[in-house]
């Protein structure tokens, strides 16, 4: 199972520069050395500063949605969660990551053929804290 650390966003940015040659992902190709702008990637990926959070991955539940261990996703509470929306919920007093899907039996859905979906009851104790919005990855 996928739980989640809540981390609040720092409040700096900083501009980091945005060349305007495309990198190539499949044969190599000459990249133009020509700064266009500048780019924060806290402004690319906060629509919304007041209402969003960050959360540390834990666990390998969502790997099908290309979410995996130690992973920073991007969290929007402003965002109302609808079916097939990658959420971050907080069930029986824990915090996981899931799909959340509406249709049909109302449930959370992992994206790792190892885990079960997980049904939401009239027992179950579910709070939607917020949408994915992105995720920041190291590769190092």
């Amino acid at each position: 199972m996928s739980k989640v650390s809540i981390l609040k966003p720092s409040g700096q940015y900083s501009d980091i520069p945005l060349y305007s040659g495309k990198i190539s992902a499949g044969f190599p190709g000459v990249v133009d050395e020509h700064m266009e702008d500048t780019l924060s990637l806290d402004q690319l990926l906060i629509q919304n500063p007041a209402t969003t959070f960050f959360a540390k991955v834990e666990g390998d539940s969502m790997i099908g949605a290309g979410i995996f261990q130690n992973d920073i996703l991007v969290v929007d509470r402003s965002l109302t969660a609808k079916d097939k929306d990658v959420v971050v919920a907080m069930l029986d007093n824990e915090f996981t990551v899931k799909r959340l899907r509406t249709s049909g039996a109302l449930r959370l859905q992992a994206e790792n053929p190892a885990y079960k979906d997980i049904p939401i009851t009239g027992e179950s104790e579910l709070v939607i804290w917020g949408v994915v919005t992105g995720l920041a990855r190291s590769l190092r």
